[in-house]
């Protein structure tokens, strides 16, 4: 395993690291004991990072996660939760629900610090609520050492672009804006370097649209995104190769993404992603890929406030 530094923070995250939304059962029904294995596997890949929030499986995710890191030495990892989204519509940025919510997680995750904190899909509020209530609290929350470095996640790049303007967080965390289908967020990165914010790449496969399954009937992509994705998946597939092998070796190929997140409670499949990021990559089937995509190509859908939502491919 690879590892990169995440900004300014000093951190060496693996390029790939551990996003344990399934953990809260949010794409299938999942065992326990198969979740907590799968965090172990993914340690002992190289993998030293690992995402969560209490948002997953309302609190299921975090709860396992806790369950299958207390006794393994906190060193031995990194560890970032959210707090301000609750449920599909139950937010709440309040600078007192911030201050509450981190310390319900980390008696969940049974640690005294998180070492990343993220403000959770926050395109869904107004940003006067972010600035005014949420930012001082995580700024209280780092002067108290209950966590190490904070950032805003969510998925409207203008959201990130509008906020940086006003706020110096130490990390941002991004989904589905660096992958085979869409890749805006390179964008974004000459600020985040000028300004040695840390980058988090999620959601290598597009939230399933990378998938010979198809995306998920709750998916927010257009019919045309999901049917050229579904394509290109067939497309692998007919020449002997799972497209999220080459969505995963791609998004972490490129040296300027520190870490992409990959999802799963199964330990048989961290440890298969693990090995494809040590793989080369098959770069003439990575070109026509990208090719069968490109009528497609940054196309993205709207997610919270039209303020966010301005000018962007759907």
């Amino acid at each position: 395993m690879r590892y990169r530094k995440l900004g300014n923070t000093g951190l060496d995250v693996s390029i790939l690291s551990f996003g344990a939304s399934s953990l809260g059962s949010v794409f299938r029904e999942t065992d326990e004991r198969e979740s907590i294995r799968a965090v172990h596997a993914a340690l002992d890949a190289g993998i030293n990072y690992i995402d969560v929030s209490p948002y997953y499986g309302l609190t299921k995710a975090e709860t396992v996660l806790g369950k299958a890191i207390r006794e393994i030495p906190r060193d031995r990892f990194l560890l970032s939760t959210k707090a301000g989204r609750y449920g599909a519509d139950e937010f709440d940025f309040s600078y007192n629900r911030i201050l509450t919510s981190i310390d319900e997680s980390l008696a969940r995750l049974h640690t005294d610090y998180v070492d990343l904190f993220f403000l959770h899909d926050i395109e869904f509020v107004p940003a006067d609520i972010i600035l005014e209530e949420a930012v001082p609290a995580a700024l209280r929350l780092k002067e108290q050492g209950k966590i190490r470095f904070w950032g805003f996640s969510g998925l409207p790049l203008q959201m990130f672009e509008k906020l940086l303007q006003k706020t110096e967080p130490d990390v941002v965390l991004s989904y589905c804006h660096y992958s085979l289908n869409d890749t805006s967020l390179l964008g974004l990165l000459p600020e985040l370097e000028a300004r040695g914010i840390g980058l988090v790449n999620a959601s290598p496969l597009s939230m399933g649209l990378l998938s010979l399954r198809g995306a998920p009937d709750w998916h927010p992509a257009s019919p045309e995104l999901k049917a050229v994705c579904r394509k290109a998946a067939e497309f692998c597939a007919a020449r002997g190769t799972d497209i999220a092998k080459l969505a995963v070796q791609f998004s972490t190929a490129n040296e300027r993404i520190p870490t992409t997140l990959v999802s799963t409670a199964n330990p048989d499949n961290i440890a298969k992603n693990a090995r494809w990021v040590e793989e080369p990559i098959d770069e003439e089937l990575l070109r026509d890929v990208l090719k069968l995509l490109e009528p497609v190509h940054n196309v993205t859908w709207v997610s919270g406030r039209p303020e966010y939502n301005e000018n962007i491919q759907v």
